[in-house]
């Protein structure tokens, strides 16, 4: 992504949440760029962190968490913005206007109490998009009908409760779209669909984002959606990236063992694969995670320096990024 303009800067990052049972390392560590125009992807298994990373872009990271440590640098009309040292006013400011949220369960974004059409103009009058009410109906209406909602001039009458699933997440993509803005956070926004409705609601995300010129955040465990999707994807495993790269440069060569282990677990229709192979073992517990690589107990070609330091992402060919000794000179190739 050399010559585009940054939007967000993430730098050494580190989320910890402050239980009864002990401290979790949630994040350690993450730095990553997301530029201008760019559909941006972070996969990775259920419970790596992929969640708090998105909340901790505009400081609401829930209570017990905390960000101990790093910057979030967003870069606004030229002027550079640190979410972390930005007053509560002032992040008001940007959440929902400039940087917007698509969460993972539509029906805890919706209040249950109000019309569709209400809680979509209520979000563009709260952010002076709109003077009144009565002109934040009319342009709900438009949004969904953006989004393909059917009967968008009915359905803004509706509550929740009387939509289906994918018509509540279109509520939901209209309501993050509706005050235009310059980021889109999208987490896990099909998984609770079925197949056909997932495939039109992320067709539906893709031309949005191309039309309207936005930036896609989005947050996914399915390496489909990563190949269908995104420009450049991260890999992030117990709190770490292990990988970053550009789409095609990660699915045709995949470096670090968890990716390769993704890879193998999911179907691919042009080759012939027998059997798909899941990778052993579960995510390590963050109260007191191994020492070293934290994946090295579930891989292949660990050896002794991944139990004893962690490894620094490295470049290892122009914008192909990998966390892993196997290429940080810990392990010689005749090793592997």
């Amino acid at each position: 992504m050399r010559g585009r303009r940054p939007l967000i800067e993430v730098k050494d990052l580190h989320v910890y949440f402050y239980t009864y049972a002990g401290v979790v390392k949630a994040i350690n560590g993450v730095s990553f760029t997301i530029y201008e125009g760019e559909k941006f992807c972070m996969v990775g298994e259920t419970g790596c962190g992929k969640t708090v990373i998105s909340r901790a872009l505009t400081n609401v990271v829930p209570q017990p968490g905390r960000i101990v440590k790093g910057e979030i640098l967003y870069h606004r009309d030229g002027d550079v913005i640190d979410i972390l040292r930005t007053n509560e006013e002032g992040l008001r400011k940007i959440r929902g206007k400039e940087i917007a949220y698509i969460i993972q369960d539509p029906s805890s974004a919706l209040d249950p109490l109000y019309q569709i059409g209400y809680q979509i103009g209520e979000t563009m009058l709260d952010h002076g998009t709109v003077n009144n009410l009565k002109e934040g109906l009319r342009r709900a209406v438009q949004l969904l009908k953006n989004v393909l909602m059917p009967d968008p001039d009915k359905r803004v009458r509706n509550y929740p409760h009387e939509l289906s699933g994918g018509q509540r997440q279109r509520a939901v993509i209209s309501m993050g779209l509706s005050n235009m803005p310059k980021l889109l956070i999208a987490d896990e926004p099909t998984s609770n669909l079925d197949v056909t409705v997932q495939a039109q609601l992320l067709e539906l995300l893709k031309r949005l984002v191309e039309d309207k010129g936005l930036t896609l955040f989005l947050i996914t465990h399915d390496m489909g959606v990563v190949a269908e999707m995104c420009d450049r994807v991260a890999v992030l495993y117990a709190g770490n990236i292990v990988e970053l790269a550009e789409t095609d440069t990660l699915f045709k060569n995949p470096k670090h063992p968890y990716t390769m282990g993704l890879l193998k677990a999911v179907p691919n229709p042009q080759t012939n694969i027998e059997k798909l192979e899941p990778i052993p073992g579960t995510i390590p517990n963050l109260i007191n995670p191994p020492p070293g690589c934290r994946f090295h107990p579930r891989c292949p070609y660990a050896k002794q320096i991944c139990r004893e330091r962690e490894p620094p992402l490295k470049e290892i060919e122009p914008g192909h990024y990998v966390a892993c000794w196997l290429y940080n000179g810990g392990v010689n190739d005749n090793e592997r």
